[in-house]
């Protein structure tokens, strides 16, 4: 029998692992989490490396651990798909690219790459870049300008210094690309409307405005790790002789932002591309350019995409639509797209009977300040709708374990697990009172690796680690599936029993809907 209400929790950066002192999640208090794997069913799925699309052993990330969960099958993501492109060489061959080569080569004018660097692979890849130099010195073209977004988030703090040597090496081996503007992703890649830090990211690209002035990259980036400033916050620095930007952007110019992942490129992307725009003024901004984004950031945008989509044709939110159920996704800004755009399979637009909520992310400078950040009214608006009985479905993500993980202060992540913890609590009552389900999973590790088990560093980034998957109703109350027997409650010593695809169809068989051949993906329960 269908209950009556199907809530799918995603605890984003909550992975499984043994626990230790640098596992914020095993130090935390948890007791609901903990009975929740005590007394129904409890496994764990994987959630890295080609199980989800990416290549063999990369850590998982929010865009493409959503796209599985929602999919039911595994999509494989752009970046193996780029990195085969190279391999194969179709890279240089590829019509978008050479789009921009021809643009200044007829305008004799300038090619402006603009991305993040450093070997992290969730946002990008230096290869890719490397790539792309080696195009431009293939095809003769000599006025190339990168404007370097550092990581420090999903990369060590300090790694861009290393990440800027082997760019100029790379440089001086093609000879071709001068480094024009660098800049930390604090500013170039928000996604929560903080419009005042893309205003700096794009005028240090556009008319290399900018906080610093130096004639080489690696020296001034060097010079604020003196002062504690590290790669994600870098003020922008423009790079060029004299005091004087080398380049800015100018009418006839082609621009390449090769970052390959969309959520944190949207707003950049926008600033340089929508027709109108009115977050900050760019009176600046020239007329003529030929903008191209690696992948699709977002639909109606002027761009051109080199490497498009490959579409999911029946997520399960649609097949749910499809048979006339009514639900909610609902999430705080900082993965709003996740629960939405990426769990749709890359549909923009929600189905018909499709509620969207975006609850606003805090205003705050690191969420070392407010651990908790939005899960306690996302909470609450699950916890009414459920007792209201006003959907069948219910799509729910909270991000805090994961955000707070990548500050990488122990004490606020184990503050913030605790906090999740207890509205996890709020919502298994809600969900049982109701004779509904409630469904807990997660999109990739985060939150469990704080400090490094070899190196006891901190550890700011994703992992490889598997995560949890719990069923939670009145009617599996106490088929554990011999876990408390077996592990003594400890999902961390259970092999993994199945992949973040298996979800979708597990969600479609609870609401006794088909599950459709194209979804590779097999019911858990």
């Amino acid at each position: 029998m269908r209950p009556k209400c199907l809530v799918l929790a995603i605890l984003d950066g909550w992975g499984v692992a043994s626990p230790s002192s640098g596992n914020a999640i095993s130090l935390a208090h948890t007791p609901y989490f903990n009975s929740f794997i005590r007394d129904y069913p409890a496994m764990t799925l994987e959630a890295a490396g080609e199980a989800v699309g990416l290549p063999w052993g990369e850590a998982g990330n929010s865009e493409v651990g959503h796209m599985a969960i929602g999919s039911g099958m595994v999509v494989y993501h752009e970046f193996p798909r780029i990195n085969k492109a190279i391999s194969d060489e179709s890279f240089f061959q590829n019509s978008v690219l050479l789009g921009a080569i021809n643009q200044v080569r007829q305008n004799k004018s300038r090619l402006h790459l603009i991305g993040l660097i450093g070997s992290g692979g969730v946002h990008s890849h230096q290869n890719h870049l490397y790539a792309l130099l080696e195009l431009a010195r293939r095809e003769n073209i000599e006025d190339v300008y990168i404007h370097v977004i550092l990581d420090g988030r999903d990369a060590p703090y300090n790694a861009g210094a290393d990440a800027l040597a082997k760019l100029e090496d790379k440089i001086s081996e093609l000879g071709v690309g001068k480094i024009a503007s660098v800049v930390g992703r604090f500013y170039a890649m928000d996604r929560d409307r903080r419009w005042d830090r893309v205003s700096r990211a794009y005028k240090v690209v556009v008319n290399g405005e900018a906080e610093n002035y130096s004639s080489t990259a690696l020296e001034a980036v060097k010079r604020y790790y003196e002062e504690g400033i590290f790669d994600e916050e870098m003020p922008a620095i423009a790079i060029g002789a004299n005091g004087a930007p080398a380049a800015v952007l100018k009418s006839g110019d082609a621009v390449i932002l090769f970052n390959f992942r969309a959520d944190r490129m949207r707003e950049l992307t926008r600033a340089l591309a929508a027709p109108e725009f009115e977050e900050f003024p760019r009176d600046s901004l020239p007329k003529e350019i030929y903008l191209v984004t690696m992948t699709e950031y977002e639909e109606d945008l002027p761009v051109r995409v080199a490497f498009p989509r490959e579409r999911v044709s029946n997520p399960v939110a649609k097949v749910a639509s499809d048979h006339n159920l009514k639900q909610l996704h609902i999430a705080e800004t900082e993965k709003y797209a996740h629960v939405t755009y990426f769990f749709n399979g890359g549909f923009e637009k929600p189905f018909p009977g499709e509620d969207h909520d975006l609850i606003p992310s805090l205003h705050v400078t690191s969420y070392v300040e407010a651990p908790a950040m939005s899960v306690e009214a996302i909470a609450e608006r699950v916890v009414k709708e459920v007792l209201a009985e006003n959907y069948d479905f219910i799509v729910v993500n909270f991000a805090n374990a994961d955000m707070v993980g990548h500050t990488g202060n122990m004490q606020a992540t184990i503050q913030a697990t605790e906090v999740l913890d207890r509205m996890l609590g709020q919502i298994s009552d809600a969900v049982l009172a109701k004779e509904g389900m409630l469904l807990i999973t997660a999109d990739h590790g985060n939150a469990e690796v704080i400090l490094n088990p070899q190196t006891g560093e901190i550890d700011k980034e994703h992992n490889a680690s598997p995560v949890p998957f719990i069923a939670i109703s009145s009617q599996l109350h106490g088929k554990t599936a011999g876990l408390r027997d077996t592990v003594g409650g400890d999902l961390s010593l259970r092999q993994p029993a199945g992949v973040l695809a298996d979800v979708a169809p597990t969600v479609l068989k609870i609401l006794d809907l088909p599950i459709p051949p194209e979804m590779t993906g097999r019911p858990l329960l």
